[in-house]
């Protein structure tokens, strides 16, 4: 069954968390979030091709999605930096010392939802094609 529509869906939600958690200066999550729309974006793409889609890393995910489509090359260094917020944001032993809230800044935050809505929009894009 194919669900791309849902997994746009969720995407779409998971960025709109992201923003909220902006505002309410919960960044580490923010951060997550970011990477969590990402990577359920591209996904809707593998679903759309008929293709399951595994793993967790956005830039693996775009890899193997430029073996069916053409990927933009700058959309692999964001997914790179999406990626280093998948584990980090979300736990204490992940880091040396502090908590991960208090160790991410507005700006990462920032940087990273502007990438993951950047890989949503070319997903989109994907999506909309004939």
């Amino acid at each position: 069954m194919e669900r791309s529509a849902d997994w746009m869906d969720q995407a779409r939600g998971d960025l709109e968390h992201a923003h909220a958690d902006l505002r309410g200066g919960f960044y580490e999550w923010a951060c997550f979030s970011a990477q969590q729309a990402a990577e359920k974006a591209v996904k809707a793409v593998f679903q759309r091709l008929g293709r399951e889609a595994w793993g967790r890393s956005v830039a693996g995910l775009l890899e193997e999605l430029a073996e069916l489509q053409a990927v933009p090359g700058e959309l692999h260094e964001l997914a790179l930096e999406l990626d280093k917020a998948y584990i980090p944001t979300r736990y204490p032993n992940a880091h040396q010392r502090g908590s991960p809230r208090r160790l991410y800044t507005r700006g990462e935050a920032e940087r990273l939802v502007g990438y993951a809505s950047r890989v949503l929009e070319f997903c989109e894009g994907l999506l909309a094609a004939p």
